[in-house]
C-alpha cells in the first residue's frame, strides 16, 4: 500500500513535470502561432501525467489495483490538477493544515 510520503513524492514529481511539459508545449504552440489557454493546458497535462506516474508506480511495485488505489489515483489526479492551477506549495500547505491542524486559536 502507498504511504502518505510516497503519495506526496508522486505529487511533487507530477507537479515538476507538469511545469516542464506545459512550458514545452506552450513553446511549440507559440511557434506554430496556435491559440491556447494556459490554465486549461496545464490542467490537462497534470491529469495525463498523474495517471501515467501512478500507473508506473502500480506497475513497478506490482501493487494490485483495488478500491484504495483507485481513491489514491483520483486524489493524485485532483491534487495534480489543483497544483497546476494554484501552485504546488499552496496545495502542500493546505494538506499540512488538514493533516496537522494548527494549535493556534
Amino acid at each position: 500500500m502507498m504511504s502518505f510520503e510516497i503519495f506526496l513524492l508522486l505529487l511533487m514529481i507530477v507537479s515538476v513535470l507538469t511545469g516542464l511539459v506545459t512550458e514545452g508545449i506552450k513553446k511549440l504552440l507559440d511557434e506554430a502561432k496556435k491559440p491556447y489557454r494556459a490554465n486549461l493546458l496545464a490542467g490537462i497535462v497534470a491529469v495525463v501525467l498523474s495517471i501515467g506516474v501512478d500507473s508506473g508506480y502500480i506497475i513497478l511495485t506490482e501493487t494490485a489495483m483495488n478500491e484504495k488505489m483507485a481513491v489514491i489515483l483520483i486524489a493524485l489526479v485532483l491534487l495534480s490538477w489543483l497544483s497546476a492551477m494554484v501552485g504546488y506549495d499552496k496545495v502542500i500547505q493546505a494538506i499540512g493544515q488538514i493533516k496537522f491542524p494548527s494549535k493556534d486559536k
